[in-house]
């Protein structure tokens, strides 16, 4: 078995080992995988974080030894706060909110034997869910994006899943997977600000979610990160006038 880790600030994962395969996620600066099966020129991965497969270009992403994946498994995972920020080794390179920094001590990352400096904002991850739309209002605006997990381009579950890790929880990548964890509430008035409502489709396959606010709100990945009404039926687009997305349950996660 082999083990990486990206060094890049955000590396596609495509459905499958093509650069015309769809990208299916994105793997951010310091996550590291196992790899599944290798290529020629492209390898197939599994996230530690979160379990999910993908393929990803041979050319953008390092080896690490067992012990060094091991380790990184153990630890608390020190995350970038800033939208946008520099990490530099021999050059600088932009990274995004959401990256993991590992073994980070005194305003250094190791990859390997690799040393990379950092200044920037960071937090280790608690929960504290009187933050989450905090962390949520960061990405307002950020274009809808397929597989996306950044302010440059984001998903509905993508956006949940880097919400949430900014406080330390980890949320599985999809939404039908983040529907299957947490505690199950009756109604929007028994929501809290953080909780988590997901919608379905005509077949009621769990296919959208989005975090609830304050007073009936909620925000969510669609088109853009946008606000919106909820109520019992589900998302109001007040520039649509109706209904886009049908309520089919509320979850709290923590």
């Amino acid at each position: 078995m082999k083990y990486g880790i990206s060094n890049l600030s955000i590396i596609p994962m495509r459905h499958e080992a093509s650069d015309q395969s769809e990208m299916v996620n994105q793997i951010l600066f310091g996550e590291h995988f196992k790899i599944l099966e290798s290529r020629k020129k492209w390898s197939k991965i599994r996230l530690a974080h979160d379990s999910y497969e993908g393929w990803i270009c041979n050319k953008q992403w390092i080896e690490i030894e067992e012990d060094n994946y091991k380790k990184l498994d153990q630890e608390v995972s020190t995350i970038t706060t800033d939208i946008l920020d520099i990490i530099s080794k021999d050059l600088h390179q932009p990274i995004v909110i959401g990256s993991i920094l590992p073994s980070f001590k005194s305003g250094h990352a190791i990859f390997n034997t690799e040393m990379y400096q950092f200044d920037g904002l960071t937090t280790p991850g608690f929960t504290q869910k009187d933050k989450l739309i905090e962390n949520a209002l960061i990405y307002l605006n950020a274009p809808y994006l397929w597989g996306g997990r950044s302010p440059l381009g984001i998903d509905c579950s993508g956006l949940t899943q880097m919400v949430y890790r900014l406080q330390g929880v980890d949320l599985p990548r999809d939404a039908y997977q983040q529907a299957e964890i947490g505690t199950t509430l009756s109604f929007v008035e028994e929501s809290e600000p953080g909780d988590l409502a997901f919608f379905d489709n005509n077949e009621g396959k769990v296919i959208h979610v989005g975090i609830i606010m304050e007073n009936n709100y909620i925000i969510h990945a669609s088109g853009k990160v946008r606000i919106d009404r909820i109520d019992q039926q589900g998302i109001f687009n007040k520039d649509l006038g109706k209904h886009t997305h049908k309520l089919r349950l509320i979850k709290s996660i923590c």
